[in-house]
């Protein structure tokens, strides 16, 4: 799978810039992803995301994470067939990493935990997955923590 990283205002380390790529890489080998596919993933700052989420959720607050997927077809869409060489666009994510630090001080656990389960639940939401029904959560929230967890990546430890 490609993975396109945007952090244009230097909000990461390349070592956590990496670290999400790898996280994304093997959530799509665990859930069988054709290779090619692409996915972007952008970094930006609270008031950032808080204009995305007004303009395209009509919410007009931060929020951690926004999925935009791209083969999900809304109202008067129309399906098309991709060519044999095209790109399998499964969407975008956006993350805000100034609200992916207080939450991991909030839940009392590293950064890098916290960046990781917002780009793995947000990667997830690109793919179907979703929590609004309690067994729906269930599913969703084992998938996370067992990608997680490959990563060494527990809830509550600094």
């Amino acid at each position: 799978m490609n993975i396109y990283m945007t952090d244009e205002q230097t909000l990461l380390t390349s070592d956590q810039i990496e670290l999400v790529e790898a996280i994304l890489g093997y959530a799509a080998d665990q859930e069988g992803i054709d290779k090619n596919s692409e996915v972007s993933v952008t970094f930006v700052t609270n008031e950032e995301i808080r204009e995305i989420n007004r303009d395209w959720r009509g919410k007009d607050q931060a929020t951690d994470v926004i999925s935009f997927a791209m083969e999900e077809l809304g109202e008067d869409e129309i399906d098309f067939e991709l060519g044999e060489d095209e790109p399998i666009l499964l969407g975008d994510l956006i993350i805000s990493v100034e609200r992916c630090k207080e939450q991991a001080a909030d839940y009392g656990h590293r950064f890098e935990r916290e960046l990781g389960f917002l780009a793995v639940h947000g990667f997830m939401h690109l793919l179907g997955y979703d929590h609004i029904e309690p067994a729906d959560e269930a599913v969703m929230t084992k998938r996370q923590e067992e990608i997680l967890r490959h990563f060494e990546l527990r809830r509550g430890e600094l």
